[in-house]
């Protein structure tokens, strides 16, 4: 049996007849940039999230920066990032104009550590920006509490857990602005590239709304020179679908992390992700602890299981980040000690049980193949 690491074909085949007509709409009414579409998403998205105003952009990376900017963040500040997550986060700080600051990771969901994070604080710091990694909250409570003793922003990358909830509220709600990835892979995702980013505050949502479009609100009349990031009309009508579904996605992909859950217990060598008791997660990746992994995914692959990792160096430790000093693994004990140990098993609604159970029946074949290697 082949398992296949992310199947977005058989997500198009649930909903085909939803997405050709909506993306037939467009086509006929050639409404590629902007317009009902666009602004219906929007729509449709902020009140999804609870969010005040939505403002829709090419992609994840330019809504970190733009998101920044629109909230008056730029050189001579420093924002702190956690090091364990994708370059994205800290590329949209340094497009900013602002400085990438690394804070260590928590040990059991993988998110910023809060006092780490408080430790990292200088008289240079203006935001923070927590991600929600793999689909689990990060800690809030702790992270908007020492952001507000400290003045600070929260910028929230929800780029991989579009609807999880923490104590009951959906993040991307917690902090001054959210951003998010409608990569297709994502729980949310597009047909190509598409982001936005969600804010409290009507002005700094107009700017971004300005800025996105080469500093215009109205066409040829510029406050500014801005960036030409827009969400393009094809990618709102298969977001708006999309976005009917996601609930329902979202609680198939619990299922699919329970029946991992229960039919991984008690193997020894795989520890199973963590769930905090106030989450709940979307499981954007179902991610295992294991030790041997680049042998365990050979062992996999033979055996019809794709498998990834994310991500395998932590950023501190990446050629791109050697300006900002040699970073040692004392510096970031826990993101150093998990670039060599988490491996992504497949993770999509449609997984059935049989594919679950033979993922299941692979990995625990590959740990006896491993130690006899060994």
């Amino acid at each position: 049996m082949q398992i296949p690491f992310v199947d977005l074909k058989a997500q198009y085949q649930r909903i085909k007849p939803e997405i050709d007509a909506a993306i037939e709409e467009i086509i006929t009414n050639t409404a590629f940039i902007g317009g009902k579409a666009v602004a219906g998403f929007e729509a449709a998205f902020a009140a999804y999230t609870g969010a005040p105003h939505c403002v829709g952009v090419g992609n994840g990376t330019d809504a970190i920066e733009i998101a920044l900017r629109a909230l008056g963040v730029g050189p001579g500040d420093e924002v702190i990032v956690p090091a364990n997550t994708f370059i994205a986060t800290s590329e949209g700080v340094t497009w900013s104009g602002a400085r990438v600051v690394f804070a260590d990771c928590e040990p059991s969901h993988y998110g910023l550590d809060p006092a780490d994070f408080e430790r990292r604080i200088t008289p240079r710091t203006k935001a923070v920006m927590p991600v929600h990694l793999y689909g689990h909250p990060a800690e809030m409570d702790a992270i908007m509490a020492i952001a507000r003793a400290h003045n600070l922003l929260v910028i929230e990358d929800t780029s991989q857990a579009h609807g999880a909830l923490y104590k009951g509220r959906m993040v991307g709600s917690f902090g001054d602005a959210a951003t998010y990835s409608f990569y297709p892979g994502k729980n949310l995702g597009a047909y190509g590239d598409a982001g936005a980013i969600t804010f409290r505050d009507a002005k700094a949502a107009e700017w971004a709304r300005a800025f996105r479009d080469h500093g215009s609100l109205v066409k040829y009349q510029h406050i500014m020179e801005g960036r030409n990031s827009r969400l393009d009309g094809i990618q709102a009508a298969v977001l708006s679908v999309k976005l009917r579904h996601l609930e329902s996605w979202s609680s198939e992909r619990r299922r699919v992390a329970a029946a991992y859950d229960s039919l991984l217990a008690g193997i020894d060598g795989v520890a199973t992700p963590a769930v905090a008791e106030h989450a709940v997660p979307v499981y954007h990746l179902y991610v295992v602890r294991v030790a041997d992994r680049e042998n365990l995914q050979k062992e996999l692959a033979a055996r019809g299981v794709a498998t990834s990792i994310h991500y395998p160096t932590a950023l501190p430790f990446t050629e791109a980040y050697s300006y900002l000093g040699d970073a040692q693994c004392g510096d970031f004990p826990v993101a150093c000690a998990q670039m060599g140990t988490l491996l992504s098993l497949p993770m999509y609604p449609e997984l059935t049980r049989e594919m679950i159970a033979h993922v299941a029946d692979s990995l625990r074949e590959a740990i006896a193949a491993t130690a006899t290697i060994q």
